[in-house]
């Protein structure tokens, strides 16, 4: 009995070391889950938002979970207004040699496919994992509508899934990334995709744009 207590004892200290438990889901739609990249604050273009928040106006900069995390699965529906664009960042890292959460972090992008330029780029478009790989088929809906994101990455296996289907798969570090890391916008950026744990992070490009019902857990 005492050894059982023992166990249970050192599992406990090391979830609380850690700040996560496997398979425990993690509410993140409140902004107290969630700071200015390089900051200890938030500037208040973030703002609550029924079941999560909203960028009101541009100019309150990229934010990022206050947690870290490594192999997880995230959730949340966003809402872009027209003409928007956002995103999704994962494995982002702070240093002195980084200025944008998107110099280390692989992204999940957030477009009005229909309004915004970048719509006719494919690599671009809703869904698709930004300047490397397109969605397989187009499930977005139209701008102004909730979108329902699964992000899955474990082991360096990613998997964007937008309004329940799988719509992009790659292995980060894999010979097929290399090759379309070298060949995308990020070839010059040593840090980008290579972390392997950093914090989510989601993006201001001066659009309004609004998020809910987020939550991840720890595989």
């Amino acid at each position: 009995m005492r050894a059982f207590a023992i166990i249970f004892m050192l599992l406990v200290m090391s979830n609380w070391a850690t700040g996560q438990k496997k398979g425990r889901w993690e509410d993140l739609s409140s902004l107290n889950a969630w700071r200015n990249f390089k900051s200890d604050s938030i500037k208040p273009q973030w703002q609550p938002d029924g079941k999560g928040f909203m960028l009101s106006a541009g100019g309150g900069g990229d934010i990022i979970t206050k947690n870290q995390y490594d192999n997880f699965e995230l959730q949340l529906e966003w809402k872009i207004s027209p003409k928007g664009n956002s995103g999704i960042f994962f494995h982002v890292v702070e240093n002195d040699a980084l200025q944008y959460v998107w110099q280390s972090g692989p992204e999940m992008q957030i477009l009005d496919n229909e309004g915004h330029p970048d719509g006719k780029i494919q690599t671009h478009r809703a869904g698709d994992n930004y300047d490397l790989h397109a969605c397989s088929t187009e499930t977005v809906k139209p701008v102004g509508q909730w979108n329902k994101v699964k992000l899955l990455v474990n082991r360096g296996k990613v998997e964007h899934w937008l309004n329940g289907v799988k719509v992009v798969e790659y292995q980060l570090g894999s010979p097929e990334w290399e090759e379309r890391y070298k060949k995308s916008k990020f070839k010059d950026m040593p840090f980008y995709g290579k972390a392997g744990k950093g914090h989510i992070a989601l993006q201001d490009h001066g659009n309004i744009v609004w998020f809910r019902n987020i939550r991840i857990r720890s595989l």
